[in-house]
């Protein structure tokens, strides 16, 4: 009897440990960090910061529009876009529609948010949901004054 519930448990934590694997896999999106000798791919940054010429920084979210935490973060980018126009570009890449144009950024988790000066130069970068309020004091501590007008 000893042994049939010892069997019994293992499997059962067998399945709860693929089953949390499958799960984490389907949230993220794992990339290799090579770059395949594809130079012109690395410059969607520097694209994003050349739109427009009066934009201060570019702030860029690498996801999914499927994540979940992607989903909570798609009102604060919004907010940001219209609040700081003119100061801050914001970006949204899907990466499960677009696999390559995740790629340049060698993520290995969704969703992943990069900080860039003005010259396309990555300033920072966080890694699951981050809030308004936590991406503004992080602009602000990296020395980038985004004040409304």
């Amino acid at each position: 009897m000893k042994l049939l519930s010892k069997q019994f448990i293992i499997t059962v934590a067998l399945l709860a440990a693929f089953t949390f694997i499958y799960l984490s896999i389907d949230c993220q999106n794992v990339y290799a960090q090579t770059d395949n000798g594809k130079k012109t791919e690395k410059k969607a940054a520097d694209k994003a910061v050349e739109k427009s010429a009066a934009v201060l920084v570019t702030f860029v979210e690498i996801g999914s529009v499927k994540c979940i935490p992607c989903k909570a973060m798609a009102p604060i980018l919004e907010e940001l876009k219209k609040e700081y126009a003119g100061k801050l570009e914001v970006e949204f890449i899907d990466v499960w529609k677009n696999p390559d144009a995740g790629k340049p950024y060698a993520i290995q988790m969704i969703p992943t948010q990069i900080f860039f000066d003005a010259s396309g130069k990555e300033l920072f970068r966080h890694t699951g949901f981050y809030g308004k309020d936590d991406i503004l004091a992080k602009w602000k501590e990296l020395g980038v004054d985004l004040a409304k007008k």
